[in-house]
């Protein structure tokens, strides 16, 4: 967090402090409700973070913050009583690690932990460092200085994404060594698990679930967003990549997800 940045957000105070989209006024910092979803904000600007947190609590969220990467971590790590978070909002700068090097270490934790949505805080923009956030995991992005309303909406988004995303439940689907488990979220290459995001697996479900039709990005997105603003724009080929590296023998060389020039991808209905 750069002192302009902080300045910026200092001119924004009015719109921390505002009310939300369900304001309760009067209601001190709300305390955890086993139904309440739970954010986890890693970010080093304590300023930054209890305005943040202050608002996202008025929306009803459960916000806990660390002030540092390895303190965010040991707090996936070792989640206690609630449960790990349903989200993270992830600062890129941290003054102990990379943000990048954060997001790799999440996506390497074992079991839910390794799952969880990553929302990055980016500075400026940065294409680079958003393209090599959405390589790493991340499911979200937003540059700095944010609106708050607008982090919100992401945050909501992503969730509804995560939690709702999936198709009825249903028989998983099968293509040659590939299968994909709608129930549990899990894909597997001749029984060994792929590694996906949330938002991965849902780009994945509605390209087989299409097997053999052709389909533009737009398609893709909004088959995937229903009717919300879609984040990533045509970065979605950077999540292809992603998804092609975990099921495909030759990332390179891909049988599965196909491009088609000009138009978008097609999944194969015949696989090995």
């Amino acid at each position: 967090m750069t002192v302009s940045q902080t300045d910026t957000l200092d001119a924004r105070r009015d719109a921390f402090t505002g009310e939300p989209d369900h304001p309760q006024p009067g209601q001190p910092a709300k305390t955890y409700h086993p139904q309440m979803q739970r954010l986890l904000m890693i970010e080093d600007d304590a300023r930054l973070a209890q305005m943040v947190r202050e608002y996202l609590e008025r929306s009803g969220f459960s916000v806990a913050h660390a002030l540092d990467a390895r303190t965010g971590l040991a707090m996936l790590r070792d989640p206690g009583a609630h449960g790990g978070p349903d989200l993270v909002i992830l600062d890129l700068m941290l003054p102990d690690m990379d943000g990048l090097e954060v997001c790799r270490r999440v996506r390497a934790l074992p079991g839910q932990g390794g799952q969880v949505p990553v929302l990055m805080l980016t500075a400026k923009g940065d294409p680079m460092d958003r393209i090599i956030g959405l390589e790493l995991g991340a499911d979200d992005y937003l540059p700095k200085p944010f609106e708050p309303r607008e982090l919100l909406a992401r945050i909501r988004a992503v969730l509804r994404r995560h939690v709702e995303g999936a198709p009825p439940a249903g028989k998983a689907l099968r293509f040659g060594s590939l299968d994909i488990d709608r129930d549990s979220r899990a894909v597997t290459v001749a029984g060994q698990p792929c590694e996906l995001t949330s938002y991965q697996f849902d780009l994945l479900i509605t390209l087989a679930d299409r097997a053999g039709r052709v389909l533009t990005r737009d398609q893709i997105m909004e088959a995937v967003r229903g009717r919300e603003l879609e984040a990533f724009d045509r970065s979605i080929d950077v999540h292809m990549g992603r998804i092609r590296a975990a099921i495909e023998v030759d990332p390179k060389n891909p049988k599965r997800i196909l491009t088609v020039r000009g138009v978008g991808y097609v999944f194969a209905k015949q696989q090995d």
